[in-house]
């Protein structure tokens, strides 16, 4: 399996602002980021850290996989 890349917080939203995400509300050091569907609001917490450890990464990358199809985000987020 390929090594995921060590990501900030703000690298990680920058990924998904293609994907229709916008950060709408800052608390402290996590950023919400929304994006709104047909079928509702998807929302997702990145926090705001110069490096993301791994464990964090895996999450965002689970929690992000139910709104965007994993083949998509697999570039960003993994070594090539």
């Amino acid at each position: 399996m390929p090594k995921l890349r060590r990501l900030s917080g703000h690298e990680v939203v920058a990924i998904l602002k293609p994907f229709g995400f916008l950060v709408v509300a800052q608390r402290g050091s996590h950023m919400k980021l929304k994006r709104m569907r047909p079928e509702g609001a998807q929302v997702l917490t990145i926090p705001a850290h110069t490096s993301l450890d791994v464990g964090t990464l895996r999450a965002i990358l689970r929690q992000t996989s139910r709104f965007i199809p994993e083949d998509q985000l697999h570039p960003h987020f993994y070594h090539p």
